[in-house]
């Protein structure tokens, strides 16, 4: 097999989908390894580390394209990358394919092998390629959220764990699964008053055993949401549908009820969102106001420490990217349900249910 690794060109990404030990065990594997020149700089790994290990340095990703049968990537391809795919490529990455139908519809016809990081699932049904990065959005939604408090920022201009004499803030996290986990265990060692809610009552008497003191668990339902989201200075968005549309749970309604100069870091964004008036944002235009709320929608949150990211993302993707390069997506995928969950797209069909579901317009395979 072919491998390619292109430089990610997404704006304001900078990790790499390969660390040069990748490469290296890749082409033990009898693999053939491309990768673009500089693409791992923005991760702290210069070219001589990649082709010291074997890996062939190219000049331009058209040759990447053009000669490699299984791309690996980190974020979705962008509009010059798709009009690069070929018919039956393996592309394997993150794509988020409900919170786009351009991007959807653009790789339907493309004809690429789809096979997303984001709803592969291990035994237990946990999706361990998600989870490193879960794990970093939903603790930098802590920091950017406290930064978007301060007054230049457009925030209410409020320290996260207050002082002695003074409140801390009320921070609301909506979802306790990886990323609202993460975030209520930063923001907790912060000082802030901490709620996080969810639906599943075996996973909040969890959290309620391990969380500390200043973090209390809430049933999630529309009625508390409102009376928490009133009150909080900080909203955490951090549901997750595993291929699908994340829900929207403050609509704009209840927008215009929150505080002026309040939060919302919206990690759900990958997803589209889980507020009504949701927006994807960039790191370098990050935030914007609605009804005096400020609105972070980052879509690649973890793109911003990228040498932490890329390397916690690579320990996890590369025994699967070895995987599937040395068996093919059809063994791959007939292992198990769990590696058969990642498979999102083929033959010009959608092959995921959950982004089936998002799109039921759109060809499927049944």
């Amino acid at each position: 097999m072919i491998i390619g690794v292109p430089k990610e060109i997404k704006k304001d990404e900078y990790r790499v989908a390969l660390l040069p030990v990748g490469a290296d065990l890749l082409t033990r594997d009898g693999h053939t390894v491309l990768m673009e020149k500089g693409a791992g700089l923005g991760s702290g790994f210069e070219d001589g580390r990649y082709s010291s290990v074997g890996a062939r340095m190219v000049e331009s990703a058209d040759e990447i394209y053009e000669r490699a049968g299984m791309i690996v990537k980190v974020k979705e391809p962008q509009p010059p990358e798709i009009a690069r795919l070929r018919a039956g490529q393996i592309l394997f990455c993150y794509f988020h394919f409900a919170a786009s139908r351009e991007l959807t519809v653009a790789c339907l016809q493309a004809g690429i092998t789809a096979v997303a990081y984001e709803t592969l699932q291990d035994l237990q049904g946990r999706l361990p390629l998600l989870t490193p990065m879960s794990e970093i959005a939903g603790r930098m939604s802590i920091q950017e959220g406290a930064k978007y408090l301060e007054r230049p920022m457009m925030g209410q201009g409020i320290l996260l764990g207050g002082v002695p004499g003074v409140a801390p803030a009320n921070v609301l996290v909506l979802g306790g699964g990886v990323v609202g986990t993460n975030a209520a265990r930063m923001a907790a060692g912060l000082a802030a008053n901490v709620t996080i809610m969810d639906i599943n009552l075996d996973r909040l008497r969890y959290l309620d055993e391990v969380m500390p003191a200043n973090v209390t668990t809430i049933y999630s339902d529309p009625h508390t949401i409102e009376d928490y989201a009133i009150r909080a200075d900080l909203v955490v968005g951090a549901v997750l549908i595993p291929g699908g549309r994340a829900p929207v749970l403050i609509p704009r309604l209840l927008l215009k009820k929150m505080k002026p100069g309040s939060v919302i870091v919206d990690v759900s964004i990958d997803q589209g969102g889980c507020t009504e008036m949701s927006r994807p944002t960039t790191h370098s235009d990050p935030v914007y106001l609605v009804d005096g709320v400020v609105h972070y929608g980052v879509t690649n949150i973890p793109g911003a420490v990228s040498r932490t990211s890329t390397l916690a993302l690579c320990n996890a993707t590369l025994p699967y990217a070895r995987q599937l390069a040395s068996m093919g997506v059809q063994a791959f995928t007939a292992l198990n349900a769990g590696r058969a969950a990642a498979l999102n797209m083929a033959n010009h069909k959608l092959t995921n249910p959950a982004v089936a579901q998002a799109f039921p317009d759109l060809p499927t395979s049944k």
